[in-house]
């Protein structure tokens, strides 16, 4: 993999891994702006979505159509949902699922899409693979991550999308992003590191103050997979 395409919901998740890559070019396009970089050999392509499903759709399907990418990352924080998460950790997306899609009236199980045909979208298994051997300092846990349209502060929704979907972390962009790779036969990974939680002591969001130091660990993270890639 020569092309890379790398998706942030935020700016403050890209800065962090800009600081670990040498910018060469800016392009915008619909008022995206893609930085065009290089880590080694690779190029890399940095942009930031824009928060939610609709947002990263769009910007996924722009670096394939537009940018020619032969794989996509989506990394940034994501709120802890499983009791064994904590603010820090890092979550390799093994599998994708949105919890808000619902057409369970129809007989499917919740989080079923039909020109998917399933509930859960696997990320490329070697990529997670490549994950896994990369070492740092933040604990390691390997699942589902679980998006929808919806910032997860209740401690009981949280308990219901972990029970429901068996997941770990929840966030708003990396299953419609894995839904666009399906579909256009894309290779992708999506990396998490947690920056709150509803299950924390006291039920207390730390978003605010653990978004920085959450979106370094997970730049300097994905920076090893690129290099070993």
């Amino acid at each position: 993999m020569k092309r890379i395409g790398i998706i942030f919901a935020m700016r403050e998740e890209l800065d962090e891994l800009l600081k670990e890559v040498s910018l060469e070019k800016e392009e915008n396009i619909f008022d995206l702006t893609f930085y065009r970089c290089k880590l080694g050999k690779k190029e890399l392509i940095l942009v930031e979505s824009g928060v939610g499903k609709v947002n990263a759709a769009r910007c996924t399907q722009m670096l394939i159509d537009r940018m020619n990418v032969e794989a996509i990352f989506n990394i940034g924080v994501a709120g802890g949902v499983s009791s064994s998460i904590h603010v820090l950790d890092i979550v390799i997306g093994e599998a994708l699922t949105q919890h808000d899609f619902d057409i369970t009236a129809f007989g499917h199980p919740k989080g079923y899409i039909p020109n998917i045909g399933r509930v859960y979208i696997d990320s490329d298994p070697s990529l997670v693979k490549i994950a896994e051997e990369v070492e740092t300092e933040s604990n390691i846990h390997k699942g589902v991550i679980a998006s929808g349209d919806i910032f997860c502060t209740e401690e009981g929704m949280s308990k219901k999308i972990a029970k429901k979907f068996h997941a770990l972390c929840v966030e708003m962009e990396g299953a419609s992003i894995a839904q666009v790779c399906f579909l256009c036969n894309i290779p992708f990974l999506v990396i998490r590191s947690i920056s709150d939680s509803p299950n924390s002591k006291g039920n207390k969001l730390t978003y605010e103050e653990f978004l920085q130091e959450s979106s370094k660990r997970v730049a300097s993270f994905v920076k090893q997979i690129l290099e070993k890639i």
